[in-house]
Parts: structure tokens; sequence; C-alpha cells
């Protein structure tokens, strides 16, 4: 067995998933003896821990941005890594209402961007957010993963107005760094275990 199978093993046996499934980017990366492979495992690593933010936290922002990336293993693994670091079913159900909410978000006010017209802007939403105005998470918190989940998405005006809300609630920009890092990381992720 070569290094490059053994690391696809090793990922794999981490996230509890049978150590023979392959998809097309696994085997790529695998027959191709890919140094990238030691990068994705260490990367993906990286993902659980921060100085910045507790393990839950780490857990948290993995499965809403699993969720968002509609990536069902990377879903599943969060799910359970959140679990065991004390996450509640409602704080998970929280990142999961928090990627669909943000969805919708992103999409809209990226689309008032995009366009600068001021009747856009006029028009009242009729999008419901109540599950951000008394979050079990915490304000801060779901101001984190909805920035995160914005800055995947790729919403400017979103990332901006989340990004002023958290720093007018304290929030060092550490943090919010290694939220996006963490986001960032699930997703690059999610393009090879899906």
């Amino acid at each position: 067995m070569n290094e490059s199978t053994e690391l696809v093993i090793e990922i794999l046996q981490g996230l509890g998933v049978d150590p023979a499934y392959r998809n097309s980017s696994l085997n790529l990366l695998e027959k191709g003896e890919s140094r990238y492979l030691r990068d994705l495992k260490l990367n993906f690593t990286s993902t659980l821990t921060s100085e910045h933010l507790s393990t839950k936290e780490c857990a948290l922002l993995g499965l809403s941005t699993a969720i968002n990336n509609n990536n069902t293993i990377l879903t599943d693994y969060f799910t359970r890594y959140a679990e065991e670091q004390g996450a509640t079913a409602a704080e998970t159900g929280e990142a999961a209402g928090c990627a669909s909410l943000l969805a919708s978000n992103n999409v809209f006010y990226r689309f008032r961007h995009f366009t600068q017209k001021e009747k856009y802007t006029q028009i009242p939403a009729r999008i419901r957010m109540q599950l951000m105005m008394k979050p079990v998470t915490g304000k801060e918190f779901f101001e984190l993963m909805s920035l995160a989940i914005s800055a995947v998405n790729g919403c400017e005006m979103c990332v901006n107005a989340h990004e002023d809300s958290l720093i007018k609630l304290g929030t060092t920009e550490e943090r919010i760094f290694d939220a996006v890092r963490i986001a960032s990381l699930v997703t690059s992720f999610g393009k090879v275990i899906f």
C-alpha cells in the first residue's frame, strides 16, 4: 500500500467513513499520489481547533458550513463532533437554520448590491429572520456563523454587515478570522469528500 492510499484511508477513518469509499476526486488524488493529500489531512485537522474559538464553536461552524455546502458526509461528521463537544440539539439545529437562512439572505442581498438600484432597497424583503433575534448559541456566535456562511457564499454586503456587527459586539478580529478560516477549509475539504 502506497502513502497516498494510507492517507486516504486515514482521512476516511477519521471521518467515520468506510475506508473503501472513493469518489472521482479522491481517486484522482490517490492514483496521482498527490502530495496534497497530506495538506488536506492537516488542513482538516486544523478546522477542529482554534486559539480564539472553543472546540464546540469550531464544530458548529464546521456543521453550518457543511450543511451550506450540501455535504452529507461532513454534515454527519460535524454533527457527531459538535455533540461530542457538548452541543445541544437546539444548537446543532440552529447551525442548520443559519445555513438555510443565510442561503436566502446571501442571494437576496447580493442581488441588491449587484444592481445598486434604490428601488430594490425600498421594497420589503419579506424574508422571516426570527432565528437571528434570540439565537440559542448567543447573538455574537450566531453573527459569527452568519459571517462565515456569507463569506463562503460570496455576499460582500452580508460579510461587511456581519463583520461590523461583530466588531460592535466586541468580537476580536482574530476570532472573526478563524471562523472564516474554518469555513474556507471545510469548503475546500468538501470538494474531495462528498
